[in-house]
């Protein structure tokens, strides 16, 4: 009588890239997905368009006022607006509901079943959220810089500090400036992982990451010290206007990196360990909102305290960071610079900064208070020197600070240097560079 012996089937595992290519499928299988793609390619270039088409520009966003000069301006407005909105929002519609998306459709044992490892299903539904926030952002970036120089032209662009960027460096910068972005982007996205782990189906995992970033948006609108602000990952969406100065300010920048990366690791890693520790043979798990608190919000709150810790005394920060002497320098240097672009625009003899010798006394509220701190309060009186002029020339400027740093110059006369919007060339009226312009207080100390 012949034995029959039964084989054991050879159970393959399914590898990283494989399930990492299913979940892509997956995401960009979705029509929601599908939408965001089509939008973050084409919207960009309309709205670049039509507004640098307008006669009215949006002055109250950074580098707006400039967008009929040049078609870099276009992607750094688009910018400032993706930091506080749009990135936020893309972050929770695709990090926030990657893991969510199996609790709603119950599909977390067939899953498994296929891949048999809740750490590859976690790094391969990681990396495809990853990868189509990566898509959406070039998107942004690409259709905003293409529309602007389409429309507009590939033209220098005004620093915020008045200096003249030649296309090709402003180029870099915006590219730079783009890159800086993705480092916030980043730690919203893995807080949407975490989200979408820790609370299941429940659709507060969804708008985590936007909820949190417009909490973070609001902190940074209060006048809180600066090492607080600092050690907050949506510093890292503001920390890029430093690149448009001379010298540019890196050191605000570079931190908002790191602690961006920083909460990005941290955020990730929670959302692992909760992730591979789930009780899956339960249909019905709809998150811990007790455990997301202890193993989720609570090291993120710990992690933001030890950064605190850290880069108050690392930068010698201390209070809001504007203060009277760096307001002055700043509005002096800027300045010059403009004056020397409106001699420029007159045909007038060349003249250097140095020449200038430009100066800023600024008061804020009077002189019974403090010139420290935000506020639209502030007053400043600008004097140079012509070279062969005795006299030594003088403007005034209303000048409104935000917490964060920007500045609105308002020019408060005289008319013929800043006290209207238009100046009169030989070759026509054209806008009065030093009427109204925006500007940068470094809020750390300067380095010697």
């Amino acid at each position: 009588m012949t034995a029959i012996v039964a084989e054991t089937p050879v159970v393959t595992e399914v590898s990283v890239a494989r399930g990492y290519r299913f979940e892509l499928v997956k995401l960009l299988s979705q029509w929601r997905v599908r939408l965001l793609v089509v939008a973050c390619w084409l919207a960009p270039a309309v709205f670049v368009a039509v507004v640098s088409r307008q006669a009215s520009l949006p002055v109250d966003t950074l580098f707006g006022r400039w967008m009929h000069a040049t078609g870099w301006a276009g992607p750094l407005v688009l910018l400032g607006f993706s930091g506080s909105w749009a990135l936020p929002l893309l972050t929770s519609l695709v990090a926030g509901d990657v893991f969510a998306s199996e609790d709603r459709l119950g599909t977390w044992r067939h899953l498994l079943v296929a891949v048999r490892s809740p750490r590859r299903i976690f790094v391969a539904k990681a990396l495809a959220s990853l990868t189509v926030i990566l898509l959406l952002v070039v998107g942004l970036v690409v259709s905003s810089a293409i529309s602007g120089i389409a429309v507009v032209g590939n033209r220098p662009l005004i620093g915020l500090d008045g200096h003249v960027l030649s296309a090709s460096d402003a180029a870099g910068k915006v590219v730079l400036a783009w890159a800086c972005a993705l480092a916030p982007t980043l730690a919203l996205a893995a807080i949407g992982l975490l989200g979408s782990v820790a609370l299941g189906r429940s659709p507060m995992g969804l708008l985590l990451p936007a909820l949190v970033a417009l909490a973070m948006q609001i902190v940074q609108m209060l006048p809180v010290p600066v090492a607080v602000r600092l050690a907050l990952p949506g510093y890292g969406f503001i920390s890029w206007n430093g690149l448009f100065t001379g010298p540019a300010q890196l050191k605000p920048m570079l931190i908002g990196v790191v602690v961006s990366l920083a909460w990005a690791v941290a955020a990730t890693a929670l959302a692992y360990h909760l992730f591979v520790r789930r009780d899956f043979t339960n249909p019905a798990h709809d998150g811990s909102g007790r455990r997301a608190i202890v193993v989720g919000a609570l090291p993120l709150a710990i992690l933001f305290g030890i950064t605190t810790l850290v880069v108050a005394p690392a930068t010698g920060a201390t209070g809001s960071g504007i203060e009277q002497d760096k307001v002055q320098r700043a509005l002096a240097t800027e300045f010059a610079h403009l004056y020397r672009l409106q001699t420029t625009q007159l045909n007038r003899p060349g003249v250097t900064e140095q020449q200038l010798q430009t100066s800023a006394a600024c008061t804020k509220g009077g002189d019974q208070v403090a010139a420290r701190g935000p506020g639209n309060d502030w007053r400043c009186v600008v004097s140079w020197h012509v070279p062969g002029v005795a006299a030594a020339g003088s403007a005034i400027y209303q000048l409104d600070i935000n917490p964060v740093g920007r500045y609105v110059a308002d020019g408060d006369g005289p008319k013929e240097v800043n006290g209207y919007f238009l100046v009169r060339t030989p070759a026509g009226d054209e806008p009065n560079p030093l009427w109204q312009f925006d500007g940068s207080v470094e809020l750390l100390p300067s380095t010697p």
